[in-house]
C-alpha cells in the first residue's frame, strides 16, 4: 500500500471542486465508455461461469448440493472481507493504479480454475478470486462516478449499473449455450480468462480527472470502511441480494432436474437481461429527475411479482415470464439504490458508498447461495424459491414503510 502513498493527491485521492463546462456535461464521454466496457467485461467473465459451476462441481467432483453451496459461497466471503478496505483505498490512493492492480489479479485467477484438479483446490481458487473481484468492482464504479459530469450523475450511475446487470444476465445465457454446444468446461474457463484480459487493457486506457486533496479530513473511523449513515438501506438491499443469489445460482439445476427444461435456462437469462435493459431505458428520466424512491418502489414491487410467479411455477410460461418481471424490477431498483447510497455520503466517501452497497448486496448473495443449497438438498427446490419470494416481499414492504423515508431524512 505504501507504494501508492505518493499518488494520494492525484485522481484517486478525494473529491475537490468540480469544473463545469459544455463539454463536461456530455454523458457518454470517452472515459465513461472505457469504464463501462471494463465493468461489463469484468462481470461478463465472472458470470459466464456462474450458472454452470453447480453442474461442473456435480459432474466433475460428484459434490452434494449443500457442499456446492459451501464451495460457491467462498468467493462471497472473500469479497465481503476485502470490500470495506477497497472503499478506503480508492478514497485515499490513486484510483487508477488501485483499479489496474485489482483487475490484473482478477484476470490471473481464471487460470486457477483450469488447473484445479480437486474439489478443495477449486474451492481455494474460487475463494481467492473473490478478493480481486470485490476490490475491482468498488474501484471501477468509483472511477465511473469521477468521470461523470455532476449534472448527469444520477442518469450516468443508472446506465453504469446496466453494464454489470446486463453482463450478469447475458453471460449465463452465453455460458449455457457454449456448454451445450461444446460440453467443454475448460473452454469456458479460457474464454473468461481472455475476456478479463481485455477488460484489464480497457482500465489501462482510462484517464481520470485530477482532484485536490481534501484538507482537514476526519480522523479514521468506521465510516471509512462502511457507510454507517445508510445502515437501513444496507439491510434492505441485502434482502434483495439474497433473492438474486438463490435464483441465479440454482435456476439451471432447478430447470434441469425439476422441470425437465434442459435448454431453457439460456432463454430465462435472455429474458432477464431484456427486462434489465428495458427498465433502464425507460427509467432514465426518473433517475435524471431525482425521483429515486419512486423508481425504487416500482422496481421492488415488480420484482416481488416476478419472484412469486417463479415460485408458483404454473408452467413454462410462468417460468419465463417471471424472468422478465424480475429483470424489469431489478433494473429499476438497483440503480436507484446506488444513487441513494451516493447521496447520503460525503463527496470524499464515494468509494465507501460504492463498497457499502456492494458489501450489502454480496452479504445477501452469500446467504442466498448457502440457504439455497441447504434447502434444495434437504427439503426441495420449491421450498427454496418460496422462501426467496417471501424474502423479496419482506424487502419490498420494508422499503415502502421505512427505508424510503430513512433515505429522504439523511440525504446530503
Amino acid at each position: 500500500m505504501n507504494g501508492f502513498s505518493k499518488d494520494i493527491v492525484s485522481s484517486g485521492a478525494t473529491v475537490g471542486p468540480e469544473k463545469s463546462s459544455g463539454a463536461s456535461e456530455k454523458l457518454w464521454n470517452r472515459e465513461y465508455i472505457k469504464v463501462m466496457t471494463s465493468n461489463f467485461l469484468l462481470f461478463f467473465a465472472f458470470y459466464l461461469l456462474t450458472p454452470l459451476l453447480p453442474i461442473y462441481l456435480d459432474e466433475q467432483f460428484q459434490a452434494e448440493k449443500d457442499m456446492i453451496g459451501l464451495v460457491l459461497s467462498g468467493y462471497v466471503v472473500a469479497t465481503l472481507l476485502v470490500r470495506p478496505f477497497s472503499g478506503f483505498m480508492v478514497d485515499c490512493f490513486n484510483r487508477k493504479k488501485v483499479l489496474m492492480l485489482c483487475f490484473f489479479a482478477f484476470f490471473i485467477c481464471f487460470a486457477g480454475y483450469i488447473g484445479a484438479a480437486t474439489l478443495l483446490m477449486f474451492a481455494i481458487v474460487r475463494t481467492i478470486h473473490g478478493i480481486p473481484f470485490g476490490a475491482a468492482t468498488v474501484a471501477n464504479s468509483t472511477v465511473a462516478i469521477d468521470v461523470l459530469p455532476s449534472s448527469r450523475r444520477n442518469e450516468g450511475i443508472g446506465f453504469y449499473g446496466l453494464s454489470n446487470n446486463l453482463a450478469m444476465a447475458i453471460a449465463p445465457s452465453a455460458g449455457i449455450y457454449i456448454y451445450h454446444a461444446t460440453d467443454n468446461f475448460t473452454l469456458l474457463f479460457w474464454i473468461s480468462l481472455i475476456l478479463a484480459l481485455v477488460g484489464f487493457y480497457s482500465t489501462t486506457r482510462v484517464k481520470i480527472p485530477q482532484r485536490e486533496i481534501v484538507k482537514n479530513k476526519p480522523a479514521l473511523s468506521l465510516d471509512h470502511f462502511f457507510l454507517t449513515r445508510a445502515w437501513l438501506m444496507a439491510i434492505n438491499i441485502s434482502m434483495f441480494g439474497l433473492c438474486w443469489g438463490v435464483m441465479s445460482n440454482y435456476v439451471a439445476l432447478y430447470g434441469q432436474k425439476e422441470l425437465g427444461i434442459t435448454d431453457g435456462t439460456g432463454l430465462f437469462f435472455m429474458l432477464l437481461s431484456s427486462g434489465l435493459v428495458i427498465s433502464r431505458l425507460f427509467g432514465r428520466k426518473a433517475l435524471r429527475s431525482g425521483h429515486l424512491t419512486e423508481s425504487c418502489a416500482a422496481g421492488v414491487i415488480c420484482s416481488t411479482v416476478g419472484y412469486g410467479l417463479f415460485a408458483c411455477c404454473l408452467g413454462e410460461w410462468s417460468y419465463y415470464l417471471s424472468a422478465l418481471l424480475i429483470g424489469l424490477g431489478n433494473g429499476r431498483m438497483y440503480p436507484a439504490f446506488l444513487n441513494m447510497f451516493v447521496k447520503v455520503a460525503r463527496h470524499d466517501q464515494r468509494g465507501t458508498a460504492n463498497s457499502s452497497i456492494l458489501i450489502s448486496w454480496d452479504t445477501g448473495m452469500g446467504l442466498g447461495i448457502l440457504l439455497g443449497g441447504f434447502l434444495c438438498e434437504y427439503i426441495s427446490f420449491t421450498t427454496a424459491f418460496w422462501v426467496t419470494a417471501a424474502m423479496q416481499a419482506g424487502g419490498a414492504i420494508l422499503f415502502l414503510i421505512a427505508t424510503r423515508f430513512f433515505f429522504l431524512r439523511r440525504q446530503l
